[in-house]
């Protein structure tokens, strides 16, 4: 069986810029961990708004503190960036992080931090329609094609591009790895087809039942257009909890994920918690599953 990968993931809610850029230093001294995620969210999703920093322009501070690790997102809304946009953004974290760098992208979801800045949040069908632009707007300006003139010019009914060109490229041949989080017929059809991976989304973690029937729907979606999954990337999420009870239960879960089949698991933290909730978690939880998982 193939090493699973193994990562931390500190989301930008009700914490300090100091105590987030702690915890990142710390975690990127510990050899147990080969990744770092967040989310992405511009409120902390409660009815008053509180308080989250944003996430892409946080991740390009914090790289340098974790040199030769992992480092994405689960996920970027496609309703806050235009991908034209993210796709220059995200060559920057492929350079930045030495080819280390994961694409996560999703359609877009709470709709009340999108009433409170103005974003348009569309019907669920027509973010779908809109998320399958993007990634082909991003496979498109990430290709050898956006290198050279004339560029990539697209006719789409969202995202058009007209003689494109992204300069300079992707480090990353084809650009930096992109995971989807669809949850449905058309999100899970659009990873399978267009996806190096898919991500169990945070509002599921530790749900391991529902982790092996998404993937499996993944699979059988791949193989329905003769794509053969090899390296493909199936990421399930475990929050680690606070107290010793917590974490004992979320060790349980993330050995459930990874004999479901997860080639890798991340397991989130309140980021608040700091340097010391993050020893926490990788004495109870991150240690004992990497004991177990090679």
């Amino acid at each position: 069986m193939a090493r699973v990968r193994l990562s931390l993931k500190t989301s930008p809610q009700g914490v300090a810029w100091e105590t987030l850029r702690d915890t990142w230093a710390l975690a990127g001294e510990m050899a147990v961990f080969d990744g770092l995620w967040m989310n992405d969210h511009l409120t902390d999703m409660s009815a008053s708004a509180g308080p989250s920093l944003e996430a892409l322009t946080l991740a390009a501070t914090l790289v340098h503190l974790v040199p030769g690790k992992w480092v994405g997102h689960a996920v970027l809304s496609n309703t806050f960036r235009h991908p034209a946009v993210l796709a220059k953004a995200a060559t920057v974290m492929d350079h930045a992080t030495g080819g280390h760098f994961i694409l996560g992208l999703g359609a877009g979801w709470h709709a009340g931090e999108h009433a409170a800045f103005g974003l348009a949040l569309p019907p669920i069908g027509e973010r779908i329609d809109r998320l399958e632009s993007a990634v082909a707007v991003l496979q498109a300006l990430f290709s050898s094609a956006a290198a050279t003139p004339p560029g990539v010019t697209r006719a789409d009914p969202f995202y058009p591009l007209h003689d494109a060109m992204n300069l300079p490229a992707p480090r990353t041949p084809g650009g930096p790895p992109i995971y989807l989080g669809g949850q449905k017929r058309r999100g899970i059809a659009l990873a399978a087809r267009a996806a190096a991976g898919w991500l169990q989304p945070g509002t599921d973690a530790g749900d391991v039942p529902y982790f092996s029937e998404h993937r499996t729907l993944v699979l059988r979606a791949m193989e329905a257009i003769g794509r053969d999954p090899t390296g493909f990337a199936f990421a399930g999420q475990v929050h680690a909890g606070r107290s010793p009870t917590d974490r004992r239960q979320a060790l349980g879960f993330a050995r459930g994920l990874v004999e479901a089949g997860a080639t890798e698991v991340v397991l989130g933290m309140r980021a608040g918690d700091g340097p010391e909730g993050l020893r926490r978690l990788v004495r109870d939880v991150a240690e004992p599953l990497r004991d177990t998982t090679g």
